[in-house]
């Protein structure tokens, strides 16, 4: 009877340590699960944090622009690991760009994190007529030297490799550069937007000094009403 008793307990405890573990196993599915489920949440979440940038800026589409692309390798004891590194200039063509970088084993993953980081440091430009710059302007980062001249209209985009990919994006019709010093891509495109940010309107600086736009325009040997009518053709 000693015997049949431990038999039975025995049955009893393995029976119940299989629905224990069973419980276990079932545990790990749902919180598995739960898991992908939060991934899938995360997701969904920066589909919609996307979805609202692209409201915020009115349903316009950027003009997105690849300028290069640099691959590098890794030598490791099975052979070669390969990345790709992405410059990408995004801009709205109305006086908005911004520049970005990313990283990634794959192509068009490296070019999704530059995009994603050009739009996250896009800054605004006043532009002339909106088609070119307000004044001339210097840039420089590490050996890169540019320098920008606004021009008449008809001109064009007299720039060259990553400096037009900048004025094209940032709507930018007529301008005149020169680039001494580099060519590096990062370095050039640094040194564009060191100018870009130089720039300032007549309005802003008229209301820094607080005068009239017109009184600024006038001291360079035009008469009043001229001053007065290029003063009310400024829109920016």
């Amino acid at each position: 009877m000693a015997d049949e008793t431990n038999l039975e307990g025995a049955a009893a405890v393995e029976s119940t340590g299989g629905e224990q573990r069973e419980g276990r196993g079932r545990g790990r599915g749902r919180g598995g699960n739960d898991r992908g489920g939060e991934r899938g949440g995360r997701g969904r979440r920066d589909d919609r944090r996307g979805r609202g940038n692209n409201d915020e800026e009115g349903g316009e589409e950027l003009i997105e622009k690849l300028v290069h692309i640099n691959r590098v390798s890794k030598t490791v004891k099975g052979g070669k690991r390969f990345g790709f590194a992405a410059l990408v200039v995004v801009g709205d063509g109305k006086g908005r760009v911004g520049f970005g970088k990313g990283k990634a084993r794959e192509v068009p993953e490296a070019i999704t994190k530059a995009t994603a980081a050009a739009k996250r440091a896009m800054v605004r430009v006043p532009l002339k007529e909106g088609r070119t710059l307000h004044h001339d302007g210097k840039g420089r980062f590490g050996a890169g030297k540019v320098n920008v001249r606004s021009a008449p209209a008809g001109t064009g985009i007299i720039a060259g490799g990553p400096m037009r990919a900048v004025f094209e994006s940032l709507g930018v019709a007529d301008v005149v550069t020169k680039s001494v010093g580099t060519s590096n891509p990062y370095n050039m495109i640094r040194a564009t937007f060191d100018a870009l940010t130089d720039q300032t309107s007549p309005k802003s600086v008229a209301q820094r000094r607080g005068k009239k736009v017109a009184d600024l325009l006038g001291r360079g040997g035009a008469s009043q009403v001229e001053a007065e009518a290029a003063a009310e053709a400024i829109t920016e």
